[in-house]
């Protein structure tokens, strides 16, 4: 399968308006409607998987523009699972965001699971004007309860202008690496979760199997380890919320109602 989604989010009356979204199953880009409950003017979107996916031979892309002053919130709503396929191909998944001056995105997926026999590559990238801010979560579990995971590469790339704030590649299902005891510790899930989002911290803190550290040239990266994606999120949140902005990024996660003036929909499988 090959499928290709996009959403653009511009600021119009002081209103984040998705101008377009187009879906192609099994990546389907569902607003949230409903009543006013913030001021913020945020646009919000989950991502739903409509069919089984990713299988082995799937190649998955999502694109994302966000206009100046426009605030997007993408959420998942259930754990992705990546599953074989028939002739041990591998899946690939691409996300992109871009974000324009004083734009504001949360990309907030549920975990991914990468379950046995599984071959997969996920790509994450966005490029950021100077004083966008972007929020985005990982949390990569290994294997369903009771079987080793199968092999999965994970790529981050952000910039802001020309400068890059975070290249970072995780791989996992390595059995070399699965036994060794400075790799994840025996823990099962990997969690991290990115704020570039004005002030930094000073210097780097920790707590119970959870990080939180300035990067080089802006933002922040928040890590944790733990037995299942629960704890992982939890001690997430324990990590940020020593991070300057946190008020901040709680108060953007708050509801509103989406406008819709020209939404597109498109399914596509080969």
């Amino acid at each position: 399968m090959r499928a290709r989604s996009r959403l653009v989010v511009e600021l119009r009356d002081g209103r984040s308006v998705l101008t377009e979204l187009r879906s192609a199953a099994p990546w389907t880009l569902l607003p949230q409607r409903g009543r006013v409950r913030s001021v913020t003017g945020t646009a919000v979107v989950h991502l739903v998987s409509s069919a089984t996916a990713p299988l082995g031979g799937d190649d998955l892309g999502l694109e994302v523009c966000v206009g100046a002053g426009a605030r997007l919130r993408l959420s998942g709503i259930a754990a992705t699972l990546a599953l074989p396929g028939h002739r041990g191909e591998r899946s690939r998944a691409s996300i992109r965001f871009d974000i324009d001056v004083n734009g504001t995105v949360e990309f907030l997926p549920e975990p991914t699971v990468v379950t046995s026999r599984a071959s997969h590559s996920s790509v994450f990238s966005a490029q950021l004007a100077d004083t966008a801010r972007l929020r985005y979560r990982e949390v990569l579990v290994l294997g369903r309860v009771g079987e080793p995971p199968g092999s999965l590469d994970s790529t981050v790339e952000v910039l802001r202008g020309d400068v890059p704030l975070l290249r970072q590649r995780v791989d996992i299902g390595d059995p070399a690496l699965t036994a060794s005891a400075a790799y994840l510790a025996g823990h099962r899930v990997l969690a991290s979760e990115l704020l570039v989002w004005g002030t930094d911290p000073a210097a780097a803190h920790s707590g119970d199997w959870w990080s939180l550290a300035p990067l080089a040239r802006g933002g922040s990266l928040a890590t944790a380890l733990a037995r299942d994606a629960v704890a992982a999120q939890r001690r997430l949140a324990e990590a940020i919320a020593g991070h300057p902005g946190f008020s901040t990024v709680d108060a953007a996660s708050e509801l509103i109602t989406v406008s819709i003036p020209n939404r597109s929909v498109a399914n596509s499988r080969s």
